[in-house]
């Protein structure tokens, strides 16, 4: 199965953080099993915030893109599509809130693991936690919204995850 992200339509995957065709992002991919959307990334050297401890800015930002690839999902689903299958919606990020619960460790894995609590028509709400092996270092909450119409034709942005 393929990442959500990988099908966004070209036109939106240029996302700093999940964006495949920007050549210096953090290319977070999201895939769907079972009920929840599962992303690992392993940060590098410039991902520190010190020796040996990730940024707070990189986990965020797997937060949001995480969030906004598992929104796209449950969308589909709703709809009767397939994820990682069906060219994925895009959505856009109204709120991010990120609570960093413990100091995260370089060199290792992360895994993140997002559910969408709420889906409506224009609106995803996810829940979505990090963890460094068996310690869970960051939760977020991210309210996704479908991709404005002015982004959608290359006017001016609203705010929020720039398309990826």
């Amino acid at each position: 199965m393929r990442a959500i992200q990988d099908l966004y339509p070209d036109d939106f995957a240029h996302c700093y953080g999940c964006g495949r065709l920007n050549p210096d992002g953090l290319h977070i991919r999201t895939e769907w099993l079972g009920d929840e959307g599962v992303a690992r990334l392993r940060p590098g050297p410039r991902h520190l915030a010190m020796p040996g401890f990730v940024y707070g800015g990189f986990l965020a930002s797997l937060i949001d893109c995480h969030a906004i690839g598992t929104a796209s999902a449950a969308a589909m689903l709703a709809a009767g599509l397939r994820p990682g299958e069906d060219v994925s919606p895009r959505f856009v990020t109204a709120s991010l809130a990120v609570d960093f619960l413990r100091p995260t460790p370089a060199g290792v894995e992360l895994l993140a693991r997002a559910r969408a609590t709420e889906v409506g028509e224009r609106k995803v709400v996810v829940e979505v936690t990090v963890s460094a092996g068996e310690a869970e270092c960051a939760r977020g909450r991210v309210v996704a919204v479908r991709i404005p119409r002015s982004m959608e034709t290359g006017g001016g942005g609203e705010g929020g995850h720039q398309p990826g």
